[in-house]
């Protein structure tokens, strides 16, 4: 497959889980946390993120290099209301791998295609050779099913619990393993005074 370097961002709590979109605490990271989710956008031509965690937490997924704002979706089923459609900012592409056909939006692409048909089509006719995708975990399960994530960011949040048993993890609902398993290699770790660590890894591919 023909498509851009990608990087995933995620924070999870101390027991390995991320926020569900539906009890999705306010601010439950550190500053620090959020300034990183900015710097590590710096350098990509595509933001990526799904349709659930960018209502839930009505991102507006700006950038100073004006990236492309990717938003996808299973249903199609995007809020016309959410203020992605009146901020500046990079050019905004909606992509619903299936469901009904979607009305056109103002400001915005529309897309129906497979996860890795628009990877291609995002490389091939708009020239992203890197991409960043913010979550969330069914998102990130695609891609690690595409085996797409060449770089992975984690803020792991000491301070707070989630807990459940059937809460998702970084790569969805825990209960099915991935197709294969992916090697990483940790290439960056720093704890930080606020009960968190930054972690990065990378791909290692044979």
């Amino acid at each position: 497959m023909d498509r851009p370097w990608i990087s995933t961002n995620l924070a999870i709590s101390a027991d390995g889980k991320i926020s569900a979109v539906d009890r999705r605490p306010s601010g439950w990271t550190s500053a620090a946390d959020h300034a990183r989710l900015k710097e590590l956008r710096l350098g990509a031509q595509a933001l990526m993120v799904g349709r659930g965690t960018w209502a839930a937490d009505r991102m507006t997924m700006t950038s100073p290099e004006n990236p492309l704002r990717c938003v996808v979706s299973a249903s199609g089923n995007f809020d016309r209301s959410h203020p992605i459609f009146t901020t500046p900012g990079g050019e905004i592409h909606l992509l619903a791998t299936g469901g009904e056909g979607v009305e056109p939006i103002e400001r915005a692409a529309i897309h129906h295609a497979s996860l890795e048909a628009f990877l291609e089509l995002l490389a091939r006719d708009h020239g992203v050779e890197r991409l960043h995708c913010e979550g969330g975990g069914s998102l990130i399960r695609s891609l690690a099913e595409l085996d797409a994530i060449d770089e992975f960011h984690l803020t792991w949040a000491g301070h707070t619990l989630f807990g459940g048993k059937s809460a998702p993890t970084p790569t969805g609902v825990p209960g099915a393993f991935l197709p294969a398993s992916l090697k990483f290699e940790l290439s960056a770790f720093e704890p930080t005074s606020e009960g968190e660590c930054f972690l990065s890894y990378r791909r290692i591919r044979d």
